[in-house]
């Protein structure tokens, strides 16, 4: 699997037809519609097939694909996959120009683009468009990502994809892809844009009208295919529910999905505070942490000290575990222990000792045995899944944890550039959790920190959702079923709206809905209620109908590999139809496009040409400094992993960053007990930054050594820290906690003396005392 690196740039050995690829973007509140325009040109003497295999989100609805040869426009059509493919292959032998776009049947955030018969000195302009839903970060920002990094993604043998073609990824490092990439954005809400952010370089943000509801932002000219693009749009309120009704397709015929209204209803919970704060924390804690080649460096760093955090933070009586992966797994406890000093002493010094040298990335296996532990009485299980997602069996891994969802909440962080969207939105959205991505520059632990406050949140029972609309209107809920609900989290759902009657459809448009959202918390009935207008909102186009369509679409792609070889007939059928109908790709279909104009056929051999799509920057190279596709190659090539190329392979070099000195913040954090408490340590004295005298000189007399060094911890966190806030917040309360329960006295004094020692001004109440 090796690749020479300058091969693909020399133009007389492995010319690349792809020169430039355009995006523009349009965010209308929280949905995205995408248009990606890539510019092919044949400077051999020789006709051409090109084939590019890129990423796209995987929730993404692919709705347009096109081609423009000189002047001529050809429109692909949306058909089954198979007859796509053999429609294509016949426009190929018989010499015409023939474009075929189709999804990956391993997962569904990989496409592969064939042009085929791209004749010498000929240009091509390829358009590809989707929308996609933005999903809702810890701080309110909207998360809009275009990958452009695909990794090479890691097939374990005998799993069920195994025996299917994998789609073959040609991939160079990113600093050597050899087209350009242009990006622009417009965003506009109903309320104010009050920041757009990005890990690139964007120039600066334009905008449109007064009331900043509209603006503009591009990508900065020179950008490499290092990172993903990723844009953190941040509107004012952007917790507020609302609902969007899109009239149906003027030629659609009345009663079909595209032919109606179809509303999107984006709801969030609030929960009463008093519920909240009385329910007693406890819980399963399994974390299972990603050991592949491709973690190695700074992402394992990351891991361990959030894995850190996440152990300093749990509460006292709970249960927890730790398992890690590559081609094989390993885990800290035989079955999940109690909580306590001791066993999360243990625990740390394994974290402490853990590299990325477990080879491959083979989740799935982990996960039978995880789910193969019986669950414990009264806690419930909370899974936390940290992988850079380059695996190749997606959705045999959907599957496992959805048919396991019952018994847990699934949580996922994808690390890294080129993480697999598919993968982590569908574990989180099958286990009832949360997703979180973490790249370029972002910290983990915050991120990390919110998904634990939301596995500590109890857990929402009983969901039901009512519909209250006008007689003769009928409401077809296309979303699956709420399984989870979460304080601040979004939650989305589509429906279908059936006009019954003539003398209904006059009145509709002034007409009002309203849906209820029913749930049980703790055991206290709640509920959250949206009313809306049945009016459709103007200029929405079909983007609302397309992602009810692709939700319809994955809700059957789901279901068809839980039945029998009959049924899944049944259910294919059922998706080809929606597909077709929708003009939104699926599984089991594809877009063909064959220009029949040309009138004569192409003359010589057809040369397949594989573009090469850009992977994260991996310093390893061996001694003719080819590179592997990615870490996960040195163990197929060499038999060892990444992690022991330096002592087990003279001619590998490994690149890596030196490591700055431990944080302050994290060393304090390391010194906390299970309990919440700290104890007086030279240790502590030096992540204060103080001398243990000076810690000693200047505590109260008659004080308890560990109240007065749990007391200057808080208030150094308080004092200094107050930006990462989130990291700290939960293993702060487990401190007042303990203090609480000390009854100690002086409590007032010791915050004044330890704000002189400080040199803080933190109030008492500040800290929760």
């Amino acid at each position: 699997m090796m690749v020479n690196c300058c091969g693909l740039l020399t133009a007389s050995k492995e010319p690349v037809p792809l020169k430039s690829i355009e995006v523009e973007v349009e965010v209308r509140d929280h949905v995205a519609t995408v248009v990606s325009t890539l510019n092919y040109e044949n400077k051999e003497d020789k006709p051409i097939e090109a084939v590019f295999v890129f990423p796209l989100p995987g929730d993404a609805a692919v709705c347009h694909f096109s081609a423009k040869i000189g002047q001529k426009e050809i429109v692909a059509e949306v058909k089954e996959k198979q007859k796509a493919r053999e429609e294509y292959d016949d426009a190929l032998s018989s010499g015409q120009q023939a474009f075929l776009l189709e999804e990956s049947e391993q997962s569904p955030d990989i496409f592969s683009l064939s042009v085929g018969s791209l004749p010498p000195g000929e240009s091509a302009s390829i358009s590809l468009e989707y929308v996609t839903e933005l999903a809702v970060q810890a701080d309110d920002g909207l998360r809009f990502c275009l990958p452009a990094v695909l990794n090479p993604r890691y097939q374990p043998q005998g799993s069920e994809g195994s025996e299917v073609a994998i789609v073959k990824v040609t991939s160079v490092p990113a600093s050597l892809v050899p087209y350009s990439l242009s990006f622009s954005a417009r965003v506009s809400s109903p309320r104010p844009v009050s920041k757009v952010e990005s890990s690139c370089s964007l120039d600066p943000l334009q905008y449109l009208n007064t009331e900043q509801t509209q603006a503009t932002v591009k990508l900065a000219a020179g950008h490499k295919f290092d990172r993903d693009v990723e844009l953190l749009i941040y509107y004012k309120d952007a917790h507020q529910p609302t609902a969007v009704v899109e009239a149906g397709q003027a030629s659609a015929k009345p009663g079909t999905l595209m032919g109606d209204p179809v509303v999107m209803l984006s709801l969030y919970p609030e929960f009463p505070q008093a519920v909240m704060s009385s329910v007693a924390p406890c819980g399963e804690f399994v974390l299972l942490l990603d050991r592949s080649g491709s973690m190695s460096g700074a992402c394992m760093e990351s891991a361990k000290d959030t894995l850190l955090l996440l152990l300093k933070s749990l509460p006292m009586g709970c249960y927890f575990n730790i398992y890690s992966f590559g081609s094989s797994h390993e885990h800290i406890f035989p079955k999940s222990v109690e909580y306590s000093q001791e066993t999360m002493e243990e625990a740390l010094k394994k974290v402490g000792e853990m590299t990325a040298n477990l080879g491959g990335t083979e989740i799935l296996r982990p996960l039978k045995d995880i789910y193969s532990q019986p669950c414990i009485p009264n806690q419930p299980r909370q899974l936390f899944v940290f992988t850079d997602g380059e695996v190749g069996n997606t959705k045999e891994v959907i599957n496992l944890v959805k048919r396991n969802s019952g018994s847990h909440r699934c949580f996922s962080f994808g690390i890294g550039e080129g993480a697999s969207s598919a993968l982590i939105n569908g574990l989180a959205k099958e286990g009832g959790g949360h997703a979180q991505f973490i790249t370029g520059t972002d910290r983990m632990q915050p991120k990390v920190m919110q998904s634990l406050r939301f596995a500590l949140q109890p857990a929402v029972a009983d969901i039901s959702v009512k519909w209250d609309v006008p007689k003769g209107v009928a409401v077809t809920v296309l979303s699956p079923p709420i399984t989870a609900l979460f304080q601040g989290q979004r939650s989305l759902i589509y429906a279908q709206l059936t006009v019954k009657s003539h003398l209904i459809s006059r009145i509709f448009r002034a007409a009002e809905g309203c849906v209820t959202v029913k749930y049980s918390l703790a055991g206290h009935p709640s509920k959250s209620q949206l009313n809306f207008s049945l009016k459709p909102a103007e200029d929405t186009g079909l983007t609302v109908h397309r992602l009810a369509a692709r939700t319809l679409i994955r809700s059957l792609e789901m279901e068809e590999t839980r039945r029998t070889r009959q049924q899944n007939e049944g259910v294919k059928k059922k998706v080809v139809e929606h597909s077709v109908q929708s003009g939104v790709s699926s599984v089991f279909t594809a877009f063909i496009a064959v220009n029949k104009g040309t009138g004569k056929a192409i003359q010589g051999p057809l040369v397949r040409r594989n573009v090469p799509t850009g992977l994260r920057e991996c310093a390893l190279f061996d001694d003719n400094m080819s590179y592997y596709n990615s870490a996960d190659d040195c163990e197929d090539i060499h038999g060892f992993s990444y992690g022991e190329c330096e002592e087990a392979y003279d001619g590998i070099t490994v690149i890596r960053p030196a490591q700055p000195p431990r944080d302050p913040f994290l060393q304090l954090v390391s010194l906390q007990k299970a309990s919440g408490c700290w104890e007086r340590d030279p240790a502590l004295a030096a992540a204060l930054g103080k001398t243990s005298e000076e810690v000693e000189n200047t505590k109260p007399s008659g004080v308890n050594q560990e109240v007065w060094a749990t007391i200057l911890a808080l208030i150094w966190l308080h004092g200094s820290k107050m930006d990462a806030k989130d990291e700290w917040e939960l293993l702060a309360m487990k401190a007042v906690s303990w203090l609480r329960a000390q009854n100690a006295p002086c409590v007032t004094e010791c915050v004044e003396a330890g704000n002189t020692l400080l040199d803080f001004k933190v109030k008492k109440d500040a800290l929760g005392l």
